[in-house]
Parts: structure tokens; C-alpha cells; sequence
């Protein structure tokens, strides 16, 4: 897709039209968050304007206008980055056309959008290192002591965004593996496809993922669940 909106189904006059800015289809969730997207729409008869902005900003402003432009009945769609979106929301807001954010936020004022649809990260952060202090004191590894992020002794060595893809996670494990790869005991991903590719990384340089180096990872996509039956990923 070049970015610009496309319509999923011509529908009928007295249908909700939605229009749907997506990131992009950068990894294995957000293709299948994509999918249900179009699907549930469908299921729900509604009338979906679907825009891919191949994960930049400006594609999904792009989106957004051509929406308030095609006077859609709601707009939504999952930010990019936190910040840049006060003018275009508040043309929409402008325009009459209720806005709702999906997955991520932003920092605009929230009087600019009429609710925020998301799963809570710091339940889903807590739960995971939950999981990491059981199996590394059920393994009779020490936790390393020094760190307070986590409310135990862990201490967060290297952190780098791999851009929720494959090939930027294998990127930036490598460059962990390089610099700090004698002291990383346990690898926590945002997104699976980051883990996969850091798999990659730690495998080229000769240790065994999921044994070496703990892998934690957040999404729960096909690829994940191999890499655990392969007892690559934890």
C-alpha cells in the first residue's frame, strides 16, 4: 500500500463507516491485528477505510485528513510515535468524528479523542519478571544484584529499540552480544519478531538461546511459539 486509504467494502448507506490508520506491517502481531481489524468490521458490517503507513507518521496524518475528508462516522488508529497529532485530531474533533486510539497512546490532550483501547504494560512487564524470578530461583541462578527496575535484583544492563522487526532485533543483539555479551543472563523483548531476530544474533555467536540467555518476549505469535517448542525461547 502506498498509504493512502483503501476501501475494504463499498457497504450499504446507513452503515458506520470506519476509517483505520495502521502502523504498518512490521511483525508477525500487527499483520494478524490487521487481519481481525478487517475481519471484525466485516462481522460487524461495517464499512472499513483501511490505510497502511508503512510505519511512518506522516503517512498515517496522511490517512487521517483523507478520512475527515470522506467524512467517515470514526476514525482510529494505533500512533506511530506519543507525540505530533494536536493539529490533525483536532481537525477531526473539528470535523465532528470521534476519535479512538488503539495499542499506543499519545501525549495530546485527551479531550481530543474519545477513548483509548490498550493493554496494560505494566501488568504485562510485572507478570513477566514474575515468571523470570521463579524460573531463575527454580534454576539456582542468582539474580544479579544492583538493578531496581523490576523490584528485584536485576540489573538492566543494555536497552536499545529494535523497531518491533526481525532484522533490527538481530541489529541491536548483536551489538549487546558485542559490547556486554560475557554479563546478559536474560533477554526481555517488547515484540516477538525483536526476540526472533535477537535469536539469530545469539545463535550466530555461538550460545543456545533460551538456555545461554533467558528469552522473554511480548505478543504470543506463531513464530514465539515455535521458538518454545524448539526450547529457543523461554
Amino acid at each position: 500500500s502506498d498509504g493512502g486509504a483503501e476501501s475494504a467494502d463499498a457497504g450499504s448507506e446507513d452503515s458506520i463507516t470506519l476509517g483505520f490508520a495502521q502502523v504498518g506491517s512490521e511483525s508477525e502481531w500487527r499483520t494478524a491485528n490487521t487481519d481481525n481489524i478487517k475481519a471484525a468490521a466485516e462481522a460487524a458490517g461495517v464499512t472499513l477505510q483501511f490505510s497502511d503507513a508503512q510505519q511512518k507518521q506522516e503517512n498515517q496524518i496522511k490517512a487521517i485528513r483523507s478520512f475527515i475528508a470522506s467524512d467517515v462516522d470514526v476514525i482510529s488508529f494505533c500512533p506511530i510515535v506519543e507525540t505530533g497529532w494536536d493539529t490533525v485530531l483536532q481537525e477531526a474533533k473539528d470535523a465532528g468524528i470521534p476519535v479512538v486510539l488503539v495499542d499506543r497512546g499519545v501525549t495530546a490532550d485527551p479531550s481530543l479523542y474519545v477513548t483509548h483501547i490498550f493493554a496494560d504494560a505494566l501488568k504485562e512487564g510485572a507478570n513477566a519478571f514474575n515468571w523470570v524470578d521463579e524460573y531463575m530461583t527454580a534454576e539456582g541462578k542468582t539474580p544479579r544484584a544492583g538493578g531496581d527496575q523490576f523490584q528485584v535484583a536485576y540489573n538492566v544492563i543494555c536497552s536499545q529499540t529494535g523497531e518491533y522487526t526481525r532484522a533490527k532485533g538481530m541489529e541491536v543483539m548483536e551489538s549487546f552480544l558485542k559490547s556486554d555479551g560475557d554479563k546478559i543472563d536474560i533477554l526481555f523483548s517488547c515484540n516477538g519478531d525483536m526476540a526472533l531476530g535477537a535469536i539469530q544474533a545469539i545463535e550466530a555467536a555461538g550460545l543456545k538461546p533460551g538456555e545461554d540467555i533467558v528469552i522473554v518476549s511480548i505478543d504470543a505469535a506463531k513464530g514465539e511459539f515455535n521458538a518454545m517448542i524448539e526450547g529457543k525461547m523461554n
